[in-house]
């Protein structure tokens, strides 16, 4: 290249800043410029967004933005720990840390922001972090092992994952937000009351309404408390900051840029610095046009893209972003669009709020029923929707889009409801006519060629599931026929697959695969998503197609993710945990004594669990035998906690001990749980049974949950809880004992058939065609003529039910599997640790960092070991 080639000098290489380079690329000027990236930090851009997932296992490489091979590919001279530290915009010329000295025709400044620290005494004690960048997380990290309680200034987004982080290294977690309710910009009061009692079910201790007036230090000089504002002091060895940001601007500052009162380099709509119009700032440090300074990426991106359309000469200009956003913070939906605290003149408010399930959702409706913005807490399924019909008249009434399914809600709205130009991706601002262009128009026909297309939900990934539906639909009305099969293995949906197992009797996954798989795939192993649904199709027919019924036998052990593998729960820290069933939890005390004597001899760690259970944790693979021979011999059998099948039957004490119940809820519970146990399904089952209207089991957050009447028992179905709480539907009321249980097995069977691979019944319930009046039509008025069959298949199951445990502890073949290391089997895995903690212990946290994560549903199942 030329000496007289154009340079092209951007300041700083964050998300933004990587954006830059990539609309450069695409418009050519990489080819036409020099350009040179001047990166403060030791690492180039990485995902700032999903940061806090690096205390659940991604590493600093999983959240890198930056394909070297992009960067040498289009000669960027990236310079990274070399910040810029003066600009002489006379001579136009930046200097480096590193006495590099570059010239420039035209600079852009992406410096980002930085953590703002209250001024408060010791504020830069030893113990106290700011929470922003990758080094922040490493230098918490190491100090935390040698701390108990951490508090976190700030109840801001950020705030929170720090609060959730600190809790995931083991350390008592405290939330000082001086506004009078967590996330004041985003969510209104009930919103924030909301997510409070959320967080705080977490084991989080929040406090709302109070500053930081002083950090307290001990002889060393390091922190041993804060000092509150109302006069209370809170015990605490590691303090995060993460009370806002402030944009970067010194830099612009030093050089004679105009900057605006509160900060932020001030730009005009081509995000032109309105001093010098060889300098542009994009991103957190950028005053745009409109007078504020956006700290959301979305907007970061558009300014990106605009300066490169003004550099390549074509007309763009930024005037002003959506601020919605969507997140997940602790585990929790939030998210809000539009006017979502209601400043329009004379507007209204549709609300709906559950606060035992820790649901909030509110819409900010106009007078002519204009759809203004709205709050989603608990439950933000319906976003996408409801921000692409922001500032229009939804088709449906307001109520219908917030009411949760099974609420009694009319028909909802689906995303080819959506107008063309309703915005399907905020952060990199794709319209639906955009991503019906890239099927009609440029030929895509799946949702990662969309994404490479037109870059939606490339970034926070909230978008995708919209997405998908977006692809599909339209491929269906261009007379594209949709591949709705399992995987790449086989085209057949797993209810096809299902049929196809018990019609021709197909006990083997290999036959399966070598007779129905598809063209390419005949003749291999299966992937990781058929192999073990297969296996799960399989174990719950066993009894009828004449299979084996222990999932550890032959081919069928193969197939099992590790949970199922070592019939155990796989833990974070690469041990197990131990599960005994305790039906309707309903224990002797014998039995009690037998599990606190096992996790007395073994050092597990113990807890009751929400199903009415003991859970026992800290198990080394080796030790299951061990613990299960003594479990099995006290007449424990396995709780299934590791397999997709039912977990529990949850029960009051009912008419027996309570002077409120109506019927035997103990009973029936006990009952319910071992006609159901060891039932593979789809995916998880969990039920209860409340003696009265009361409903003290919770019964309709459940798969399927009973409660007492006068009269018999109303039988609910399609409830769960989890980050989607849904109540179930009543499907049939004032059943007799024997009409129960006959509607479950017809219930549980026809959903095993029809449901989808990891699909919960409440989800399969409002995705069946016809949802609950269909599923009633068919299991209690037979309207298929299939209820003889299901009736069938369920007394097939129960009469061939063999504990898995108690037959794995007999055959040596079985027991071989169970050792760390194949090659060493007496070798325990040296990666399982343990502190104390409270009288019992806890795994040793940071080993966490070489990178196990739990094999749980979280992952569905895809883990290996």
């Amino acid at each position: 290249m030329s000496t007289d080639t154009p340079t092209i000098v951007l300041i700083g290489h964050g998300m933004v800043g990587q954006r830059f380079l990539e609309a450069l690329a695409e418009r050519g000027l990489t080819a036409t410029h020099r350009v040179v990236v001047l990166c403060e930090e030791p690492r180039p851009a990485y995902d700032r967004v999903q940061l806090t997932s690096y205390f659940s296992g991604r590493t600093p490489g999983d959240l890198s933005l930056t394909d070297p091979a992009f960067i040498e590919a289009h000669g960027i001279d990236l310079r990274v720990g070399d910040p810029a530290l003066a600009v002489d915009r006379e001579a136009r010329r930046v200097t480096a840390r590193s006495g590099l000295v570059v010239d420039y025709d035209v600079l852009v400044l992406a410096t980002g922001s930085y953590p703002f620290v209250p001024p408060v005494p010791n504020k830069d004690a030893e113990g106290c972090f700011v929470y922003r960048t990758i080094e922040d997380l490493l230098a918490i990290e190491e100090y935390a092992k040698n701390s108990t309680t951490g508090a976190v200034v700030g109840g801001g987004l950020l705030g929170l994952e720090a609060a959730g982080a600190l809790k995931g290294l083991g350390l008592t977690s405290h939330i000082v937000e001086f506004a009078p309710r967590l996330m004041p910009v985003q969510v209104d009061e009930g919103g924030g009351a909301a997510l409070l009692r959320t967080i705080e079910e977490m084991g989080l201790s929040v406090h709302t309404g109070v500053g930081t007036q002083e950090i307290v230090v001990g002889e060393d000089g390091a922190v041993t408390g804060m000092r509150l504002s109302d006069g209370s002091e809170l015990a605490t060895d590691l303090v995060v900051f993460s009370a806002g940001v402030r944009p970067r601007d010194q830099l612009a500052r030093d050089c004679g840029l105009d900057v605006g009162e509160r900060g932020g380099i001030t730009v005009d709509e081509q995000c032109r610095t309105v001093t010098d119009p060889r300098v542009f700032a994009i991103g957190e440090c950028a005053l745009a046009a409109d007078g504020r300074v956006y700290g959301l990426v979305a907007p970061g991106y558009e300014q990106a893209e605009t300066v490169a359309a003004t550099l390549a000469a074509d007309e763009s200009a930024f005037t002003g972003a959506d601020l919605s956003t969507k997140l997940k913070l602790l585990g929790v939906d939030v998210a809000s669009f539009g006017d979502a605290h209601g400043t329009a003149e004379d507007c209204l408010d549709v609300v709906y709020s559950d606060s035992r399930a820790g649901l909030y959702k509110k819409l900010v409706i106009g007078r002519d029923g204009t759809l203004l913005g709205g709050i989603l807490v608990g439950d933000a399924e319906a976003y996408g929707t409801l921000k692409a019909f922001t500032g229009s008249v939804p088709p449906v009434s307001p109520e219908s889009l917030v009411l949760p399914a099974g609420a009694g809600a009319p028909v909802q709205l689906g995303p080819s409801a959506l107008p063309d130009d309703a915005i399907i991706c905020s952060c990199n601002n794709v319209r639906k006519g955009t991503i019906r262009e890239a099927v009609t128009e440029h030929r895509c026909t799946t949702v990662p060629e969309v994404k490479k297309c037109t870059k939606a939900g490339t970034t926070c990934g909230s978008c995708v599931k919209v997405l998908g539906q977006l692809v599909n639909a339209e491929l269906e009305a261009s007379g594209v026929e949709v591949d709705k099969g399992l995987c790449a293995c086989f085209s057949q949906t797993r209810e096809e697959l299902y049929e196809i197992v018990l019609a021709l009797r197909v006990t083997s996954f290999r036959d399966l695969l070598d007779r129905h798989g598809r063209e390419g795939a005949r003749g291999g192993d299966g992937c990781e998503v058929c192999k073990p649904a297969v296996g799960s199709i399989i174990a719950s027919l066993a009894p009828t197609i004449g299979a084996s019924t222990h999932v550890l036998d032959g081919e069928q052990a193969a197939l099992q993710d590790t949970n199922d593998h070592f019939l155990a729960n796989l833990q974070k820290n690469g041990s197990y945990s131990v599960v005994p069933r305790i039906p309707g939890g309903e224990i002797a005390p014998e039995k009690l004594i037998v599990i606190g004597e096992i996790a007395r001899d073994f050092g597990l760690y113990t807890k009751i669990t929400g199903g009415q259970r003991i859970d026992m944790f800290g198990a080394r693979v080796e030790q299951l035998p061990l613990i299960w021979a003594r479990l099995v011999d006290a007449g424990f059998e396995s709780g299934h906690a590791y397999g997709k099948s039912l977990r529990t039957v949850k029960s009051c004490v009912g008419q027996t001990w309570c002077r409120y119940g109506v019927q035997d809820s103990v009973r029936m519970a006990i009952d319910l749980e071992l006609r159901y146990r060891g039932l593979r399904s789809p995916h998880k089952l969990k039920s209860a049974v409340s003696g009265c209207q009361r409903e003290c089991a919770e019964a309709q957050s459940k798969d399927f949950g009973v409660i007492a009447t006068a009269n018999g028992w109303n039988l609910y179905v399609g409830g769960n809880g989890g980050a989607t709480p849904r109540h179930a539907d009543l499907l049939a009321q004032d059943l007799s004992d024997a009409e129960l249980v006959r509607l479950i097995d017809r219930f549980l069977m026809f959903y095993i058939r029809t449901a989808d691979r990891l699909e919960r019944t409440s989800v399969w319930l409002d995705r069946i065609p016809g949802g609950l009046d269909h599923v009633r039509d068919v299991v209690v008025h037979d309207s298929l003529g299939i209820c003889d069959e299901l009736e069938a298949l369920m007394a097939a199951h129960v009469a061939h039910y063999r504990d898995e445990w108690a037959e794995t502890i007999n055959d040596p073949g079985k027991l071989a599997r169970f050792v760390s290391f194949v090659n060493a089997p007496d070798t325990p895995d040296p990666v399982v640790a343990f502190v104390p903690e409270r009288d019992q212990m806890k795994p040793d946290l940071p080993l966490l960092s070489i990178g196990l994560r739990p094999a749980d549903d979280v992952l569905e199942g895809t883990a290996t070991r």
